[in-house]
């Protein structure tokens, strides 16, 4: 039985347009089916321009203002209301590009109310056109904004608020864990700076993808394009036309524009969000030894029965989203490029999903701000772990023994520290006895877990 429900946030069955549309409504701009229709519209109307713009066809002279004024309105002035129309024609048609076509064709002569230039010349709407002439750089258009306006922004937020918290808390001390055990120490912020370092690598790689563009025609060739007008340098002309709409030109294709330059972004997306989940899941480990602390919520419940609970949710929440927009976007980075012979029909179903993929790694990145701005350093824990293992200076102890020649180091610490615990007076006992210099001996003696910490703070302020 049809559903009666009227599609709302409460009725939608994704939770990409339910449960988070708030967050991921900036994405209805570049990603929904109104957005495509729109681009479509656009690359329709510029092609139009261009063609009589530039003169490649000798039947269709440059049009007068008037007529480049309305198309740019109808172009400019399309809506949601004016999606409805097209979709309208597509119930007919049953073929979407084919309804844009008309929908030009009708909007352009009832606008077109004196009867001019343009009411003459609507048959070179979509002229030596395929379908994936428009659909491809329609795709192109909106990852273009997409990336610009949703993604990018949302990467740069995590990178500048990771490099604030690096920054603050770059000499504050704090137990490495090297197979889930106690090992030489490093600072909060230099943890952070890492995760900074690697996100700002993939960040470049993500806002300098190139975004590719074709107009050949049916496979690519300009048939058609070259028996109509045999003397047009069809590949040129594409060339700048795709370029104008601010695209980089890809001079071979078949039908479609084969969507490798789609896989690079969306690898390149998918490794920034896969250093993400890491940080969310390291996060979430370290409020679960009590390293951070989480601010408490006033109204906010942590478990059913459990009042005592503050979960680490928004990390749980990132790491869920992440792994949910890596594999959309492996999928789609793994299926789009692959069609065969010179088109088939399944990339037009999987690169409708571009927004499903990006929307999950919006979610993503929102309850990961989240999550970072709620937790704060609980440095009384960190200071009483580090205290509880003096051991991890064994490290530098060894080293000093094998700079002045103190027969069998390692081994010597290995007896001393190896799986049991060292305290100070231990450790200090320990070296008191080693025939070394004065000036190496005091520096070991003065040597605390929270002080071994080496550069680790000057990396951090650094990044």
């Amino acid at each position: 039985m049809p559903s009666t429900a009227e599609l709302t946030s409460l009725t939608a069955v994704s939770p990409v347009d339910g449960r988070y549309g708030n967050t991921t409504a900036p994405l209805r701009e570049h990603f929904s089916e109104y957005a495509l229709i729109k681009h479509r519209v656009i690359v329709e109307v510029e092609w139009l321009l261009a063609l009589a713009r530039e003169g490649v066809v000798p039947e269709l002279p440059p049009f007068d203002e008037a007529s480049i004024a309305l198309l740019q309105s109808i172009a400019s002035g399309f809506d949601v209301a004016e999606a409805q129309k097209v979709k309208a024609i597509e119930k007919t048609t049953n073929h979407d590009v084919k309804a844009v076509e008309y929908y030009l064709k009708e909007t352009a002569l009832a606008r077109d109310t004196s009867g001019g230039q343009l009411a003459k010349k609507l048959e070179f709407f979509h002229f030596a056109c395929t379908s994936e002439d428009i659909n491809n750089l329609a795709y192109a258009r909106m990852l273009v904004c997409a990336r610009a306006e949703a993604l990018v922004p949302g990467m740069k937020l995590l990178e500048a608020t990771l490099v604030k918290m690096a920054h603050e808390l770059a000499e504050v001390p704090m137990l490495s864990h090297t197979h889930g055990q106690p090992a030489t120490p490093t600072t909060v912020g230099k943890e952070l700076a890492n995760v900074v370092h690697r996100l700002r690598r993939e960040l470049a790689a993500v806002e300098s993808a190139p975004i590719l563009g074709k107009i050949a025609g049916a496979v690519g060739n300009y048939n058609a394009h070259l028996v109509c007008c045999p003397h047009t340098d069809w590949p040129a002309f594409a060339k700048r036309f795709v370029e104008g709409l601010g695209l980089e030109f890809n001079p071979y294709v078949t039908q479609i524009e084969p969507h490798d330059f789609i896989s690079a972004l969306f690898d390149a997306t998918a490794r920034f969000n896969t250093i993400l989940l890491d940080l969310c899941r390291d996060m979430w480990g370290y409020v679960s030894l009590g390293y951070f602390k989480q601010r408490v919520v006033a109204g906010e419940v942590g478990s059913s029965t459990m009042p005592h609970k503050v979960n680490p949710i928004d990390f749980e929440n990132a790491e869920g989203n992440l792994g949910l927009a890596n594999a959309l976007l492996g999928h789609l980075g793994a299926k789009l490029p692959v069609s065969r012979w010179q088109r088939d029909l399944t990339d037009s179903t999987v690169i409708r999903n571009m927004g499903v993929a990006l929307a999950h790694a919006l979610i993503a990145y929102q309850a990961a701000l989240k999550g970072l701005s709620k937790v704060q350093v609980n440095v009384a824990a960190l200071e009483a772990d580090l205290d509880s293992n003096w051991e991890v200076l064994a490290e530098p102890i060894q080293m000093v023994m094998r700079l002045y020649d103190v027969p069998s180091p390692y081994e010597k610490l290995k007896e001393l520290t190896r799986g049991r615990r060292v305290d100070a007076a231990g450790m200090r006992a320990f070296v008191q006895t080693l025939e070394i210099p004065e000036d190496a001996k005091t520096r070991l003696l003065e040597l605390t877990p929270g002080s071994y910490i080496g550069e680790a703070a000057k990396l951090a302020r650094a990044v």
